[in-house]
């Protein structure tokens, strides 16, 4: 939510470099899971380092919720936690958040007349962007924060042959009933907003409970309580309220948040099948105060398919990828290292 949010809160990755520019791939018909097609579908990404001879230092980054190629790609370059003089990154924006083919950009199925798409339906877009567009027949690595390693997931059982890692960090297998609480709370409070007024608005509303909520998850009540004095806490109060969610169109945040919702990478079925389709070596890496996404289902899978795990500890919560940074980027740096 809030791409501005994030950005901040995520502060200690986004350091300031040139960001490399942004491509598309033009997948024209796009057909979903639920059978469903998204008609001229471009999905946006950038790279950056290059590709060997041989084609296996390829990298995937998908975008987390809200967020987009370019605030990722901030946060990469040579030297850094995924090294660009090492690695040729894809970071890739993800279905629904306005910079891919999403409700606000598309001009035959714009709005609410959009169809509602999975995290399944993501990663298949970026296969084909991978496959397609890249001609890419192998990774040597998916990796992604929160949205993005959920979608990692995914792609550990969608296509487990096709990379030798996978990092998901502050991510999960499949949604708990607490993921679910907030985010079917989240998904009320945007549908039952008056300005929201059924998708149909001509200005993107604030969605202000919206953020509210989400801010209340975001980090911990520690952090809160030891980062906003109560006499700071009005000015903090009112500028969720005024800005909200004005950073991003009402409708394509809830597009993305009907995907989390729906997403389990059992499918209904069993996590020990799904464990036995993956193939790839795995950090997990969790934060054990997150709020947003439950830790549990993901350090249960991790013990399924005997997983490397990195556990962040800070009342950041969610936010702890960026606030234990100093902990978790040599960690993903010598995994990345292995053959």
């Amino acid at each position: 939510m809030l791409s501005a949010f994030v950005f901040l809160l995520f502060s200690v990755f986004l350091r300031a470099q040139t960001i490399p520019p942004l491509q598309y791939a033009d997948l024209g018909d796009l057909k979903l899971e639920n059978g469903s097609v998204i008609h001229d579908c471009k999905v946006g990404y950038r790279t950056q380092g290059t590709l060997n001879a041989a084609k296996s230092n390829a990298l995937l980054y998908p975008s987390w919720f809200t967020g987009n190629s370019g605030e990722i790609a901030a946060s990469l370059g040579p030297g850094k936690y995924v090294d660009t003089a090492k690695y040729f990154i894809i970071t890739v924006d993800s279905l629904g958040n306005g910079v891919s083919c999403s409700p606000s950009n598309s001009t035959t199925q714009h709005g609410t007349d959009f169809p509602q798409f999975s995290i399944r339906d993501m990663v298949y877009s970026e296969y084909r962007l991978v496959t397609e567009t890249l001609k890419l027949q192998h990774l040597h690595a998916v990796m992604g924060i929160s949205m993005g390693g959920i979608q990692t997931f995914q792609w550990m059982v969608s296509y487990p042959d096709f990379m030798d890692l996978a990092i998901p960090i502050v991510a999960t297998p499949q949604m708990s009933s607490y993921d679910l609480l907030l985010w079917n709370t989240e998904l009320k409070a945007l549908e039952s907003d008056p300005a929201y007024k059924d998708g149909k608005y001509t200005q993107t509303p604030p969605l202000s409970l919206v953020a509210l909520i989400h801010n209340m998850n975001l980090s911990t009540p520690d952090f809160r309580a030891n980062h906003t004095t109560r006499e700071g806490f009005q000015q903090y109060f009112d500028e969720i309220v005024t800005n909200g969610d004005r950073f991003m169109d009402a409708n394509d945040y809830l597009r993305q948040l009907q995907a989390l919702i729906g997403h389990d990478i059992a499918h209904g079925g069993s996590l020990y099948d799904a464990a036995n389709k993956v193939k790839a070596q795995v950090l997990v890496v969790s934060a054990t105060q997150d709020h947003m996404v439950n830790p549990l289902p993901a350090l249960g899978f991790a013990k399924l398919i005997h997983a490397q795990t990195l556990l962040l500890d800070s009342d950041c919560g969610h936010m702890s990828p960026g606030c234990e940074s100093g902990k978790m980027d040599p960690v993903i740096e010598q995994f990345l290292s292995q053959p």
